[in-house]
């Protein structure tokens, strides 16, 4: 953590839960987003985006849960003085301000942020208003979130392609109702590093007030541009940043959260702020926040992928060995990326295992909890010498996945598979947790047991299932090493039947309007591991259908 008083501190705005899970595909449980968000409050972000409350129930009551739970939790940031202040989002319409409020209104620290587009392209195509109807719902928005709270962020959704002068009009207008942020979004990735930071310099100079707000900077990455266009935004007057982890997000994803607070550690004396992020925590939630999105890490991302600080020329080897800052500009020690190799075993009892969780930021965990998290650490440890904190992580990760215990229709009871040279057969045994019946059926796979298994499963859960991604990794090295699956699918049209099922089918629609569902699972056999992922996808679907969630309701660009 770098403090220097006589600069101006880098605000943090995390929207991993919000625009991050607008990833295709990534949709996060309640447990899931509470676990990312208490990592995020030890990792020392500023304000936490905790989602779009109004979208449905379950993102009312995932933001509402965040707000009480996480919104007061004080542990790793006793250094910045402060919890996280809980945001929301809502359009410019009265009653998504209201649903917003309600959300976050047991969080000690809270702020609405509104939005509204002011690019003639959304004017004129998607909302169908003229500019000064555009300034009038803005100023009525942020107007109507002041009597609320005292802390309102204003977005002008397409900034980037909005006609600079009338920008200024309408963050004049904002900021005389009482917005105390403004943010400027480069909505779909547009800008140009230095086009991006000349707007800003150019808004900060013309609009009205503009010395009484925050300003804040909000950078798509379609052009690949998100990190380098902030950075030209916190040259030019942008004192907040809108980042995720790991980057995810709608489309090509949102600036890095690491890669923007990197660039300013590593460069103290060029960026004119500083920050209060816990850096060694960076590897750590960027694992956490892969293993339940399901949105794996390239391997050469920057700061935290699993290349970002491997050596293969023998000259750079050499380099290094010798001095490290030859080729090393940031030492694995401040990402956190030296400690996955620190080794538990199975003789390490309760209490080191205890430790090792409060050290990884799972200190929190209900006597129940911890038994669980227990005993899968001992079941590895029995077929495994060697386990590390990435073997931790991906267990816990496993562990939150299916957090959701009564609530998940169908869990595993028990699965037995034979496969050869020819067909691999599966014998797969569920049971519904609402009903408490037990269920088997069989199943024979052409192409492997993996397929035997996930046929069997269909049938047994009524559904015709299309399976959209399948990625496996190993968690560290060796052939004792634990297997991680992601998966994801989606809901084909009828109902499941026959082996057939499995066969590929033509794809009728373009993907555009498909609910796809992730899936994530981790054990130390491959095709368990295959089996929970799959299952846990299945349990998404199921429990979204039931509650009559609608795809694309929340997604929204900002």
């Amino acid at each position: 953590m770098t403090i220097d008083r006589k600069k101006d501190k880098l605000i943090i705005f995390d929207t991993t839960l919000r625009d991050g899970e607008q990833s295709p595909g990534v949709t996060l449980t309640v447990s899931e987003k509470i676990e990312i968000a208490k990592q995020l409050s030890r990792l020392g972000v500023d304000v936490l985006e905790a989602g779009f409350p109004v979208a449905s129930q379950g993102d009312f009551d995932a933001v509402q849960r965040i707000a009480t739970e996480v919104g007061p939790l004080m542990v790793g940031r006793e250094a910045i003085g402060k919890p996280m202040v809980i945001a929301g989002l809502a359009r410019a319409v009265p009653a998504d301000i209201q649903r917003c409020f309600d959300a976050i209104s047991n969080a000690p620290h809270r702020r609405i942020h509104t939005f509204l587009a002011t690019s003639d392209i959304h004017l004129e195509h998607k909302l169908k208003i003229t500019r000064d109807e555009c300034v009038t719902r803005a100023v009525a928005a942020v107007s109507f979130a002041k009597t609320l709270v005292d802390d309102v962020e204003f977005s002008p959704e397409d900034a980037g392609r909005s006609d600079q002068n009338f920008l200024c009009k309408v963050l004049g207008a904002v900021i005389e109702a009482g917005a105390t942020t403004l943010n400027i979004p480069d909505t779909v990735g547009y800008n140009m590093p230095e086009e991006y930071g000349a707007m800003i310099k150019y808004l900060r100079q013309n609009t009205k007030g503009s010395d009484k707000v925050i300003w804040s900077a909000h950078c798509h990455n379609d052009l690949g541009l998100a990190t380098a266009n902030t950075l030209s935004g916190i040259m030019n007057g942008i004192r907040q940043v809108e980042v995720t982890i790991n980057g995810i997000g709608e489309r090509a994803g949102n600036t890095a959260m690491e890669e923007i607070v990197m660039a300013v550690h590593t460069h103290p004396d060029f960026f004119p702020v500083y920050h209060t992020v816990n850096t060694p925590q960076f590897f750590r939630i960027s694992q956490l926040v892969s293993s339940l999105s399901g949105m794996v890490v390239q391997p050469n991302k920057a700061i935290v992928g699993a290349n970002a600080f491997l050596h293969e020329s023998g000259i750079h080897q050499d380099g290094v060995l010798k001095n490290k800052t030859t080729y090393e500009i940031i030492s694995p020690e401040t990402v956190g990326a030296n400690t996955v190799n620190l080794v538990l075993g199975k003789h390490s009892g309760r209490a080191a295992f205890r430790s090792r969780l409060q050290e990884l930021g799972f200190g929190e965990l209900t006597e129940a909890e911890f038994q669980v998290a227990f005993n899968s650490f001992k079941t590895l440890a029995d077929s495994k010498k060697r386990v590390t904190e990435q073997d931790l992580i991906a267990l816990l990760s496993d562990q939150v996945s299916t957090a959701a215990g009564e609530n998940a229709p169908y869990v595993i009871k028990s699965l037995q598979v034979v496969s050869g040279t020819s067909v691999a057969t599966a014998t797969v045994e569920l049971q519904n947790t609402k009903t408490g019946e037990v269920i088997t059926d069989a199943a024979v796979g052409k192409s492997g047991p993996i397929e035997a298994v996930f046929i069997a499963i269909q049938r047994l859960v009524g559904r015709k299932i299309r399976l959209l991604k399948f990625d496996i990794t190993a968690v560290g090295e060796g052939v004792d090493a634990l297997g991680q699956v992601s998966v994801k699918i989606s809901e084909e049209d009828g109902s499941a039947g026959s082996e057939s099922d499995s066969d590929e089918v033509e794809v009728k629609n373009d993907g555009l309007n498909q609910a796809t569902y992730h899936g994530h699972g981790a054990d130390s056999d491959i095709i368990h591991a295959a089996t929970k992922a799959y299952l846990n996808a299945i349990n998404r679907l199921v429990a979204n259908t039931e509650h009559e969630r609608i795809l694309g309701e929340r997604k929204v660009d900002v």
